[in-house]
């Protein structure tokens, strides 16, 4: 086991179900990697159909006891103490998702960890404000409606923010009074894992949470199992297609934020120190492992150069590497085959006549882990794999315009369409352009500023539904419309 200077060790993760942590009936388990090192972190349950038909059914079994039953106030009061908890082991949970994501530990700290235990503060206030309808209709009769849980929720969550992108679906689900079966990625298992025993000590009754550990065809057990109502999946868009076909025959709800190749849009008048320190953060933050990533940057042609020098200038001094270093910026790719998978598209680049202005090669002078330099290309045209294709890596395509129609007509041309950003200081043509771009989110002068209040989702391949105060409960909640006749 590998221990650190704040003395957080790895751990072994087991599955949790019904409130205990239990191993596999088979007895199967798998190797927890350390991205960073290649050093093996400790052992993970591996599941199936039986420990998932095993989490169902407590899952079931607690939709109908007391976590229905609770008043509202007290289910509030339960999601705040998660979200407390979840800040009090703060230093813990961020070295956990470091170790296992091979991110930035101040990264960890500063972003998951803190938006994690907002989820469930947000919603524990949220949750009391929401209201139901009531229609008078003449003399005739008054209707009401009455929201109730959707029932058992399948939670899928991806690699790239564990702690974050889970509790951002936990958090709403709880506060709709449904019960879980969670199922973390296969190579991000540690936070989950102590998540599920945060929200026990919280006062979650026992089988609320459950936590199956495995690979992709456990979560097709959970995706098509036919006492699971709905289904709250992020990740690949290729998985969500898969998904909608396994939960076809059971008429499940779902919701899915998928895959992205966000444009970042700089036109002249833009403030060009502004965009540089900014694209800095929307080209290889998280090793480029965010979904909202701008990999595709458009500049009006007349700045292209004078932007190229600075944002070269400006990424070559981005420290890549040792993710417990401060000042680290570039950390570690998740695991060994995504980082073979981006160096598949680096390797397309001279191919497809593209040009690294820097970068494009393994980061120099660390001899274990995943570490790819932060890349630039230009050169590549719009029908180039690496310009379509989601790499999910630190590694950014930069492409001249000269009029907006030529932008819009770029920008568009892709099956994703999940977010977008927009750089100029001419109003007018920030609402023209942005009204015009085909995604579920756009940014203007500014890059990953989220409100929970507001929708958040893609358009496209790039998802089903939106998250997000209203939008959450609408998903995790049903509507029964009950009428009196007067």
């Amino acid at each position: 086991m590998i221990t650190t200077e704040a003395k957080v060790k790895p751990i072994d993760c087991q599955h949790y179900i019904e409130g205990r942590y239990i191993p596999s009936k088979s007895g199967k388990t798998f190797e927890n990697i350390n991205p960073a090192t290649e050093e093996v972190l400790g052992i993970v349950a591996e599941g199936g159909k039986e420990e998932v038909d095993l989490a169902v059914q407590a899952a079931r079994k607690a939709l109908k006891g007391e976590w229905g039953k609770l008043p509202l106030r007290k289910r509030s009061a339960i999601l705040r103490k998660i979200g407390d908890l979840i800040l009090e082991r703060k230093d813990e949970l961020a070295m956990l998702e470091t170790l296992d994501t091979g991110k930035p530990l101040w990264l960890s700290k500063n972003v998951d960890i803190d938006r994690a235990a907002y989820n469930f503060h947000f919603f524990a206030d949220y949750m009391i404000s929401v209201g139901t309808e009531t229609y008078h209709q003449d003399d005739i009769a008054i209707h009401y409606a009455v929201r109730r849980p959707v029932g058992v929720v399948g939670l899928i969550n991806p690699w790239n923010l564990p702690l974050l992108l889970m509790t951002r679906k936990l958090a709403p689900a709880l506060a709709g009074g449904n019960t879980v079966v969670m199922k973390p990625s296969e190579v991000t298992p540690m936070t989950a894992t102590v998540l599920a025993q945060i929200c026990s000590d919280a006062g979650v009754p026992d089988g609320v949470v459950n936590m199956v550990h495995s690979f992709g065809e456990t979560g097709a057990a959970i995706t098509s199992h036919p006492d699971v109502d709905a289904i709250a999946f992020t990740g690949e868009t290729v998985t969500g297609s898969a998904i909608m076909k396994a939960a076809a025959p059971t008429l499940k709800k779902l919701s899915f934020e998928l895959g992205g190749k966000n444009p970042n849009i700089i036109f002249a008048d833009a403030d060009l120190d502004d965009v540089v320190e900014t694209t800095l953060r929307s080209s290889f933050m998280n090793q480029g492992e965010v979904c909202l990533c701008g990999s595709r940057i458009y500049v009006e042609r007349t700045i292209m150069d004078e932007f190229l020098e600075k944002f070269v200038n400006e990424t070559e001094k981005l420290t890549v590497g040792d993710p417990m270093n401060p000042n680290t910026k570039v950390g570690a790719l998740v695991s060994e085959e995504h980082y073979r998978k981006v160096q598949s598209y680096l390797e397309l680049v001279p191919q497809e006549g593209g040009k690294f202005l820097t970068g494009g090669k393994q980061a120099q002078g660390l001899e274990k882990g995943y570490y790819i330099e932060p890349t630039i290309i230009t050169g590549l045209g719009k029908d180039s794999r690496c310009v379509r294709e989601e790499i999910f890596g630190p590694v950014v395509t930069v492409i001249p315009f000269d009029t907006e129609e030529e932008l819009l007509e770029q920008v568009n041309d892709t099956h994703y369409g999940l977010s977008a950003s927009l750089w100029t200081t001419n109003i007018k043509r920030a609402h023209r352009i942005a009204g015009q771009i085909e995604a579920g989110m756009v940014w203007i002068n500014t890059w990953f500023l989220r409100d929970l209040r507001t929708p958040f989702g893609g358009m496209k391949h790039s998802g089903l539904g939106r998250e997000g105060g209203a939008h959450s409960f609408d998903f995790y909640t049903e509507l029964s419309n009950i009428t009196i006749k007067l």
